[in-house]
C-alpha cells in the first residue's frame, strides 16, 4: 500500500490536489492511499503514532501557526529520509524547500504532468531506499522500517515483532523468512529471536543485551551466533 499524505490549512487546496492525486493514481486505488491533514501540527502528531506509514508527503508552505518549512525541519527528526514535497504559491520559496531534503517543489494550482513526474521520482526515491530499511505489512499497512534503528525480531507461533529504538511493529510471518530477507547484518541466536549484530551492547555467557533488554543464546546456535558478533564487534 502506497500511503501518501496532503497537509494544507486550506480545505479546497487539499481537495484540488487529491482530485488530480486520485486521477494520477487511479489505475493502482487497489495499492494506494491518500490522507489529509489541516495542519502542521496534526501532520506531526500523525507521524509520531504512526512512523513508517506515510511513503510520500505533498505539504504545503504557506500555512499558519506551523509553517511549511518548520514542519519539515520537525518532520526530519521523526523520520529522515520521508520523502517530501513542497507545494507552494509563490515562487521565492521554491529553492527553500532543498535545505530540508525536499524531493522536489509544486506551483499552484498543481498540474496533473507535474504530479506524474514528481511521483515518479519519489517511486524511483523509494526504490533506491530499499536496501536501507526492512518492509513489513499488516493488514492494508506497509511499514518502512530504517535497518540502523531495529534492535532484534521476536516471534510468536505466526506473529514476528520487529523491536525498535522506538516502537514495536508487529505482523503475521515467520522468523525464518525475515532471516533470509536481511541476512548478513543480522544474526540469529534463538528460535524465537533474530539481533542485529551492530545493536548488541554485551555478550555474557548464553546471553546478549539489546536495548536493555536480556536475550537467550540457545545451544544450537551459540556458534554461528558468536562467529557473527565477534565479527561485529570487530567491525566497530
Amino acid at each position: 500500500m502506497f500511503c501518501v499524505g496532503i497537509c494544507d490549512d486550506s480545505q479546497e487546496a487539499r481537495l484540488h490536489l487529491r482530485a488530480r492525486l486520485e486521477r494520477v493514481l487511479e489505475p493502482h486505488r487497489d495499492m494506494d492511499r491518500v490522507l489529509e491533514f489541516s495542519s502542521g501540527e496534526g501532520l506531526l502528531r500523525w507521524v509520531e503514532n504512526h512512523p513508517g506509514e506515510l511513503n510520500l508527503i505533498f505539504l504545503d508552505m504557506e500555512m499558519g501557526q506551523l509553517d511549511g518549512m518548520e514542519t519539515a525541519r520537525r518532520l526530519r527528526q521523526i523520520e529522515e529520509s520521508l520523502p517530501l514535497v513542497f507545494v507552494t504559491g509563490y515562487t521565492e520559496h521554491v529553492f527553500e524547500g532543498y535545505t530540508v531534503g525536499a524531493l522536489g517543489y509544486l506551483l499552484k494550482p498543481v498540474r496533473e504532468d507535474q504530479l506524474k513526474e514528481v511521483l515518479s521520482r519519489a517511486a524511483a526515491a523509494l526504490l533506491r531506499e530499499e536496501e536501507e530499511v526492512y518492509l513489513c505489512r499488516r493488514g492494508d499497512v506497509t511499514y518502512r522500517i530504517p535497518r540502523k534503528k531495529i534492535l532484534y525480531f521476536t516471534s510468536d507461533r505466526r506473529q514476528v515483532t520487529c523491536v525498535t529504538t522506538e516502537k514495536h511493529y508487529t505482523f503475521y510471518g515467520k522468523l525464518d523468512q525475515v532471516e533470509e530477507e536481511l541476512k548478513d547484518s543480522f544474526v540469529r541466536i534463538h528460535q524465537r529471536y533474530l539481533v542485529r549484530t551492530q545493536a548488541v551492547q554485551q555478550i555474557s555467557g548464553s546471553q546478549v543485551l539489546v536495548g536493555g533488554q536480556t536475550l537467550p543464546i540457545s545451544r544450537s546456535c551459540q556458534q554461528a551466533a558468536m562467529i557473527a558478533l565477534t565479527r561485529a564487534s570487530l567491525e566497530e
